[in-house]
């Protein structure tokens, strides 16, 4: 204290101390009500910020390595999805124990390090999941049995549907994420009008993977996103090199993961339990040409190949399973007018009551024709096409689609000629 109470003041002195005491005061009061606004702003700011954190979706990429999947998961922590990087493993080569190398497949041991690489860079989680089982027994069981039974398969279809989302989103799901997502080129979203989630084709053209998506379901594409869907290949390539992903010049997958360099038949031999019967090769007429070594080895337009000479190119025209016969001609009879589909998913619509024009796309590659479908009993449909189309394959997909939408598609059984 600055004085002491017993000693007498002055009249002015003590009003000035007086004045000091009250100023003393109210500095006092301010500086508390201000570091209680403080306090009460800081309380308000975590709350938010926790109420955020909850509230912010977390989703599951499943990355390849690739520069599509990496660039997806980029794109989604931008938007703010809580993201979780996942990589699959597979398939191992038999006798390795580790997941094969192959230049141009999408589940390689360098692959999943680039996934890993990739998700660190992101600053995000990463794990690598092993559903070699489920991918042997939904996946190459099912190719095996296809080519075997003188269908042409398309195993990246199944793989989409039965691992990436149907098996990834069982891990998804113990991951506690609300989604999850690829880095296919490919749009999904809502439709007001038709209260049903529909699928687009991608907006680059030429990377458009639309026809592998068909068989998703409703619930499916609920929950799924494409991030990289509304971009070029060569936005998705310049985007990841500015920020500075190694991945960005990374050749894409083009063969089977599981074939190493194409060759069905020697995978195939190398399968327990899978005989290959050798038999003969004949024309329309039934005329013997040649013999084969397994209708394995065949599809339908096939030219090259083939073991038989003649004086004119031979195509292949039809595969008999049950007379093992694999049926040669020219060009011409390679086209076909129409076929049937079972096994239908409808995306766009519930189901299909009437003919219906389209552009019908009978493989990935294919660049669509215009036809009518008309449906012939439940879960079957007849295509006819407005002009002939070539090696229209069993086995193969055929997608529906009007514009951009995806209105569904189903499995080519035969031609629909007989």
């Amino acid at each position: 204290m600055w004085f002491n109470d017993k000693l007498v003041l002055s009249h002015k002195r003590r009003e000035q101390f007086e004045r000091f005491k009250r100023f003393e005061h109210f500095r006092l009061e301010r500086f508390e009500r201000v570091e209680r606004l403080r306090a009460i702003q800081r309380q308000r700011e975590s709350e938010r910020a926790q109420s955020m954190m909850r509230n912010r979706e977390r989703i599951v990429v499943a990355m390849s390595g690739g520069v599509d999947s990496s660039l997806a998961a980029y794109l989604l922590l931008q938007e703010g999805y809580e993201v979780i990087g996942v990589t699959m493993r597979i398939w191992a080569a038999e006798g390795s124990g580790r997941p094969e190398a192959h230049p141009y497949g999408c589940c390689g041991v360098e692959d999943t390090e680039d996934a890993r690489r990739v998700a660190q860079k992101l600053g995000i989680p990463f794990y690598v999941i092993n559903l070699e089982r489920d991918f042997n027994q939904l996946v190459v069981e099912y190719f095996c049995r296809e080519y075997l039974d003188g269908r042409t398969p398309n195993p990246c279809i199944l793989c989409n549907e039965k691992l990436k989302f149907g098996r990834l989103w069982e891990k998804a799901q113990s991951l506690e994420a609300q989604m999850i997502a690829t880095g296919h080129y490919s749009r999904v979203e809502y439709d007001k009008e038709r209260k049903r989630y529909v699928l687009r084709r991608g907006m680059d053209a030429k990377k458009d993977q639309s026809y592998v998506l068909f068989s998703l379901s409703q619930d499916q594409l609920s929950r799924v996103r494409f991030p990289v869907g509304n971009l070029h290949k060569d936005q998705v390539r310049e985007t990841a090199r500015k920020l500075g992903m190694k991945v960005s010049d990374k050749a894409d997958s083009q063969e089977i993961c599981f074939v190493q360099e194409g060759d069905y038949r020697r995978f195939l031999e190398g399968r327990p339990g899978k005989r290959i019967e050798s038999g003969l090769i004949v024309d329309r007429q039934g005329r013997v040409l040649g013999r084969h070594n397994g209708i394995c080895a065949f599809t339908i337009g096939q030219r090259r190949g083939l073991g038989v000479s003649t004086g004119y190119p031979l195509y292949v025209l039809d595969i008999d399973r049950t007379t093992n016969r694999v049926i040669v001609g020219p060009e011409k009879e390679a086209f076909q007018d129409r076929c049937v589909a079972s096994r239908l998913n409808w995306i766009a619509i519930r189901s299909l009551t009437e003919p219906r024009t389209v552009e019908a796309k009978i493989r990935y590659n294919h660049p669509g024709a215009e036809a009518i479908v008309d449906p012939i009993v439940a879960d079957r449909v007849m295509v006819r096409f407005k002009n002939p189309q070539k090696a229209v394959t069993p086995g193969q997909a055929v997608v529906f689609y009007q514009g951009d939408l995806v209105l569904g598609g189903g499995w080519i059984e035969r031609d629909g000629s007989g």
